[in-house]
Order: structure tokens, then sequence, then C-alpha cells
């Protein structure tokens, strides 16, 4: 499919012979509520084909997104009581999100922030609402680590990113700078020298988790533009979503987390789906995941393991849900399980 320009509306979307005409109508509702946006780049990964195509179902808008069960809400990690200031999210002691920004280059459907982000959305904080956010870091010393997100950060100019990461560097206590993106996906081109060069001027140390959720996304501009971050000495993380019809199987799981190794992306989380309205039909139980992550142990190199987590809904934080190996016993006794599902007495009997 050779698409030059993003997709942004329902009418491109059709004429791109990615939903068919008999579905444009009903879907301009879905559009209407919320962003729609997919990169060349991801536009030529879909198989238009395939209904089951696992990109398509990242980023075409889908009927069931009209569908908001009861547990679902607008806001369902709780950043809202977390953020003091405009733009700060701080519920952990040390670390803090700087959501600078409310656009993307893709809109995922499945997106835990999808009542704030897209053209309808919060868009970028202004002027003052912007060194409001950096005196509050300034003020809070216990600060080790600003994570910039929204949105995607990465969308921002290189001009842009240099005058927040100059703000950054005056504040001693920082240390770590951590920007969330699925750039190096979906628009690769974009990491270029002057990103690089903007993202190591601060002099800070820079950490990029990258996203994607389907071996596919790893293409082979996507691992080159990985390389170039990972040459310059940026650290290369993973975050995942683990999604029904996307990356719900065992054996497209590990292609995914092997993929991110051989890229030097380091798999760290895998999240549970988040309660976003209109995204039931992504999510499996807690259960399923757990048996899901549970077969990639023995199955791929303990490199490739993520951690399997729930942000709690209410603004409680991550928890780590994968399976426990261990249950007490008592008297210094356990049962431990192995990859397999065997149960193993420890220490053993003499």
């Amino acid at each position: 499919m050779n698409v030059m320009r993003p997709i942004r509306t329902i009418g491109e979307l059709e004429r791109a012979g990615l939903i068919d005409a008999d579905q444009a109508v009903a879907l301009e509702a879905v559009a209407e509520r919320y962003a729609v946006a997919l990169t060349p780049t991801v536009t030529r990964l879909i198989d238009a084909e395939n209904p089951a195509d696992p990109i398509a179902r990242q980023f075409v808008p889908d009927l069931a997104e009209l569908v908001v069960t009861p547990e679902e809400r607008t806001d369902p990690i709780g950043d809202h009581a977390h953020s003091p200031v405009e733009g700060i999210v701080h519920r952990y002691p040390d670390r803090v999100l700087l959501k600078a920004v409310h656009v993307c280059p893709v809109y995922c459907r499945f997106c835990f922030r999808r009542e704030m982000v897209g053209p309808q959305g919060l868009g970028m904080l202004d002027g003052e609402a912007l060194n409001g956010a950096f005196a509050y870091i300034r003020e809070h010393k216990e600060i080790w680590e600003v994570i910039l997100t929204g949105g995607d950060p990465l969308v921002l100019s290189p001009r842009r990113l240099e005058e927040i990461l100059g703000q950054l560097a005056e504040i001693d206590h920082v240390r770590i700078v951590r920007f969330h993106t699925r750039i190096p996906v979906v628009d690769p081109l974009r990491v270029d020298a002057a990103l690089i060069a903007a993202l190591k001027a601060s002099g800070k140390t820079i950490y990029v988790a990258l996203h994607a959720n389907h071996p596919r996304e790893m293409t082979d501009e996507a691992r080159a533009a990985c390389a170039r971050l990972v040459d310059a000495g940026i650290v290369l993380i993973s975050q995942s979503v683990l999604l029904k019809g996307v990356n719900d199987d065992p054996e497209v799981l590990a292609a995914l987390m092997r993929a991110f190794v051989e890229t030097r992306v380091k798999p760290y989380y895998l999240h549970h789906p988040d309660l976003a309205p209109g995204t039931s039909h992504f999510r499996l139980t807690i259960a399923e995941g757990q048996a899901i992550v549970a077969s990639l142990r023995g199955r791929i190199s303990g490199l490739c393991q993520p951690t399997y987590i729930l942000d709690i809904p209410g603004g409680y934080g991550k928890a780590d849900i994968g399976r426990s190996a261990v249950r007490n016993l008592g008297e210094g006794c356990y049962s431990i399980s192995d990859y397999r599902g065997g149960g193993h007495i420890y220490p053993p009997e003499g």
C-alpha cells in the first residue's frame, strides 16, 4: 500500500481500503469521540485482506469502541488525583510524569488517556503551565526522574525538546529523564541526528521507553531508528500492552520480546489493559494474562522477560501481577512451580 500522508479521517481510511464503505457512516461516531491518526509507516504495515490483522486492530477505529462498560472510567489510572499542578503527575516519591503535549503521531484504539489526547484534547502545555511544572520539579528535591509522556513527547520539534531539557538540565536533583514514545516504530525517519542531539543536549541520563505490541511493528526501519538512539548512548526499554487479538498468544509475545532484545531494547513492562472507555474488546482476564506470561518462562531467554503489571484503578500505582511461583507451606518449607506448572518442595527433602 503506497501511502504518503497520515490518515486522520474515516473518509481517508475508506479511500485507503482499510474500512468498507458500509462501515464508514457508523464509524464517524467513533471518530467524533476519539482521535484517529495512522502514519504512512503504520498504514503500510496493515494487511487489509486480513479482517483480524493485529496492526489494524490497534489503530483502525471499531464500533466496539462505542460500548462503554460500567467499570470503565475516563481517568482509569487516576492521574488527576496525583496532579498537583497542570502537566505534572506525582504518584511516586522519586519521579513525576511531565505531560508536555497531548497529541500523538498515531492514536491507539486502547489508549488509557484517549479522553485527553488528540486534536480535541488538551493540546500542548502553554508557557505559563510549563513554567509552573518546572517550578514544581525544582521545589521537590526528592524528584530523581522526570518522565515525559502525554501524548507522545517526541512529536515535539528538536528545538522544543532542547528547551524542555534545558530547563531540566538546571535542576541538579533530576538525574534521569525518560521519554515514552511510539515514534521509532510508527515514524522511524523522525529519529534523525537533530532529534538525537536534542535528547542528549541536557547532559542528563536519557532513557527511551518504546511502545510496541506486535513483532511486525519491529521493521527494519524501526530497528535502524532504535540503533541510532542506542549508538548515541541512549538506553532503550520497552513497554507493551497485552491485547486480545493482537498479542495474546505466547508465540507472538515471545517473538515481540525477542525482537526487542535483538534491537537492544530491554523488555520492561507488559501492561494489563486499563479500564479506558470503549476498550473492553481488548481486555482479557488477569488469569489469562498470567498464563500467557508464565508460558514465557523457560520458553525464551531471561533477557526477554517483561514484568506483567496492572495500574490499579483510582491512582494507587502499579502492581506486579505475574503469577507467583512461590507458595509458603509453613515451617520454612515452600512449594515452587516450574515453568511447566510442576510443583517442587524447597528445600528438597534430604
